[in-house]
């Protein structure tokens, strides 16, 4: 992953399934811009994720594979879901959403994961960090 520092892990706990056990934060606005860009798939595999916040939308501009994206609101409720975004593409913004979880294709599927899921996602060294 092209991150480095404090990694954490994302939960559904609606269907009781890790999403991903190494999730890395893009909180500055450098990160945030630069993403999963000129990553390659081998480096964003199974169990892997990127919380980018804050976050109303994504593009997969500059990326090499596929990606499923999670939208979440404050209370870390999935309100949007992109299943295996395009490279190049531009996905709808939600205004109502606060923060993207985005993970290697398939995994929302292979998760059971939906629209109307909560999600918990915590950080190390952190308390429970949700979509805050």
């Amino acid at each position: 992953m092209p991150f480095k520092g404090p990694a954490g892990y994302a939960f559904n706990r609606t269907s009781q399934a890790y999403l991903a056990t190494h999730v890395c934060l893009a909180g500055t606005h450098w990160s945030r811009f630069r993403g999963l860009m000129w990553t390659d798939a081998a480096s964003f595999q199974s169990g892997q994720g990127l919380w980018i916040v804050p976050c109303h939308g994504v593009h997969t501009f500059a990326m090499r594979f596929p990606i499923d994206v999670a939208y979440l609101d404050r209370s870390g409720k999935v309100i949007h879901i992109e299943n295996r975004l395009k490279p190049w593409r531009i996905a709808p913004v939600r205004s109502k959403a606060v923060s993207v979880l985005e993970l290697p294709e398939n995994t929302l599927d292979s998760t059971d994961s939906s629209v109307g899921d909560e999600l918990e996602i915590a950080m190390s060294g952190t308390r429970e960090a949700r979509a805050q």
